[in-house]
């Protein structure tokens, strides 16, 4: 490993250009970056909404806006003197290790991609949980992190929200509409005031969900007026998270607010919560992987019914441990 005590060595680039589920699996492993190379500007390749909250977060120093693994220019900082580390938090190569290497980083961390000219680096494990991947990758770099480093602070004291996120990035990950109003209108019947959360674009889903609730005053849907610190306050704040494999779950995680959460096509072993096993539950039907980008929702979700996502969110409003991985499997 290069020493890092010098700051004028230069900065250390991180490539983890994805969303925010993937933004907040990848706060541990970027913690450690910053132990690895101590001093050092950690600038983030990565979207600039989620890419900014980590910078407010002081988790990143700066960004570089970017997606996926489109092209990018990297300035790096003229007069530092020596030049930068790149970190490879992106994938297991090859696209995303010659990304990297085009910026002529004077070390490139990342796992063994012999296809992109890197065989060093540790060995890339499909069967591995997200978090323990990536901190993985940085340990071996010298950064040392782990579960524990997913941990943000509280955004302030629990309220009495409960929300539901009923959407999703792909079909195969969403729960049908009518089970998730008929949820939201037993919640709002029992006492709980009810939050639907989504983005701009699930606005007309969301909005479906609270409308279908049957009119309960306290059912609302805020899909597409909150930015992305806004979000994580709410959830962070909330009594209770119900929701999908996807972004918000993570938020959920990393906040300690209870969930339930509606697995499908991808175990919960590889995505689940890392932490707090007695903070939520996961509800998963499966037996093996399925496409997590399919149009239709998976078998696995489909078999998850009303009537088990509500006992799960009951157990948790009164106070009773999530239940482990393999609840239901």
């Amino acid at each position: 490993m290069t020493d890092g005590s010098d700051p004028g060595h230069g900065d250390v680039l991180v490539l983890r250009a994805l969303g925010l589920g993937d933004a907040v699996t990848g706060i541990a492993a970027l913690r450690g970056v910053r132990r690895a190379w101590p001093g050092r500007r950690v600038v983030l390749a990565a979207p600039p909404t989620v890419g900014g909250w980590l910078r407010g977060l002081g988790v990143v120093d700066e960004v570089l806006p970017t997606a996926g693994l489109a092209p990018f220019t990297w300035p790096g900082r003229e007069g530092r003197g020596g030049r930068h580390v790149a970190v490879n938090l992106h994938g297991g190569g090859p696209e995303s290790h010659r990304l990297l290497a085009a910026t002529r980083p004077a070390e490139l961390v990342g796992f063994a991609c012999a296809a992109a000219g890197h065989p060093g680096g540790p060995d890339w494990r499909a069967d591995e949980h997200e978090v323990g991947r990536w901190c993985r990758l940085v340990r071996s770099a010298g950064g040392p992190c782990d579960v524990e480093d997913l941990r943000l602070p509280s955004p302030g004291a629990r309220g009495a929200d409960v929300v539901l996120h009923p959407g999703a990035a792909s079909g195969s990950r969403r729960w049908p509409v009518q089970r998730w109003a008929w949820l939201a209108r037993r919640l709002a019947r029992a006492g709980h005031p009810v939050l639907v959360t989504g983005s701009s674009a699930e606005r007309a889903l969301c909005d479906e969900v609270a409308r279908t609730a049957g009119g309960a005053r306290s059912v609302r849907s805020v899909a597409g007026t909150l930015d992305l610190p806004a979000l994580a306050t709410l959830i962070g704040r909330a009594r209770l998270l119900v929701c999908g494999d996807t972004g918000v779950a993570h938020l959920a995680t990393a906040f300690a607010t209870p969930s339930v959460l509606l697995f499908g096509p991808t175990p919960p072993a590889w995505w689940g919560p890392a932490i707090d096993p007695d903070r939520h539950t996961v509800i998963w039907h499966g037996t093996s992987p399925g496409d997590p980008h399919a149009a239709e929702v998976d078998p696995a979700l489909a078999a998850v019914t009303r009537e088990e996502a509500a006992a799960a969110a009951d157990a948790l409003l009164a106070g009773r441990q999530g239940q482990p991985l393999s609840w239901r499997r």
